[in-house]
């Protein structure tokens, strides 16, 4: 678990420099800083994946990947993300807000680019 909290913490990180970047006007830098946190983040989810009695820790980890990876437009990879957290047993605040994300934000972005 401790691989776990070291690989979010790290994305959380990474997500507090994106934004600083992101008001510095870097745009460049905050992209990638934000890739770089959607992969640490992924990979926390991916660690827990198959760890259902440690919700909600699973379902957020989940959530944040995929939102993370909608702020990087892989919206599959968000899509799988979601599923895999409502696979699970999500408390039913968070498997609100994951429809809602995948409703929402994914699905909106996907009709405007035309996919």
């Amino acid at each position: 678990m401790q691989d776990v909290e070291i690989l979010h913490q790290e994305a959380m990180e990474l997500v507090d420099q994106a934004f600083l970047a992101r008001q510095k006007g870097d745009a460049t830098a905050a992209v990638e800083l934000t890739k770089a946190a959607f992969a640490q983040e992924r990979a926390a989810a991916d660690l827990v994946a198959n760890l259902f009695e440690l919700e909600p820790t699973r379902s957020v980890l989940h959530r944040s990947a995929a939102v993370l990876a909608v702020e990087c437009s892989e919206l599959r990879e968000a899509e799988r993300l979601i599923g895999r957290a409502l696979a699970g047993n999500p408390p039913d605040d968070i498997a609100n807000e994951l429809r809602d994300l995948l409703l929402e934000e994914i699905y909106s972005r996907r009709q405007a680019i035309g996919h």
